[in-house]
């Protein structure tokens, strides 16, 4: 994400705007037509606000304790029919609970939690995350 770790602050990702912008711009030039968008943690902040805006240019959405799904209400959340694996673990205790609570409102979802997993389910639990993510892409049109 632009702004972490070792990479410069980009004033284009400043807003939530700008963050989908910056999305959309990566997926064109990635050539990506109608992605499954898997979206970690801190990626919500991009998810997001392409989800809300673009949800109909993805085949699917995989949320896994994004932040900032409080940002946007429960009116927004049910106007997007994007597909959507919500899938988490039951060890995180703090973003997890606040996500689903958020995102239970987007109308074509399913939950998935993962037994025994931290924040980063998929790296404490990889083939477990494995089988709920395959079993959601075979799920999709």
């Amino acid at each position: 994400i632009p702004g972490y770790g070792d990479s410069p602050p980009v004033e284009m990702v400043a807003t939530a705007q700008g963050r989908r912008t910056f999305l959309d711009h990566v997926l064109q030039e990635l050539g990506m037509q109608r992605p499954v968008l898997i979206s970690p943690s801190m990626s919500g902040c991009f998810a997001l606000p392409f989800l809300l805006a673009h949800g109909d240019r993805l085949a699917g959405f995989v949320p896994i304790a994004p932040v900032g799904t409080k940002d946007y209400t429960a009116e927004q959340y049910r106007r997007v029919q994007t597909p959507t694996l919500i899938l988490y673990g039951d060890r995180d205790t703090r973003l997890a609970p606040q996500a689903l609570q958020n995102l239970q409102h987007l109308p074509e979802h399913r939950v998935a939690v993962l037994p025994g997993a931290g924040h980063a389910c998929y790296l404490d639990k990889p083939e477990d995350f494995h089988r709920a993510l395959l079993g959601f892409l075979r799920q999709l049109k």
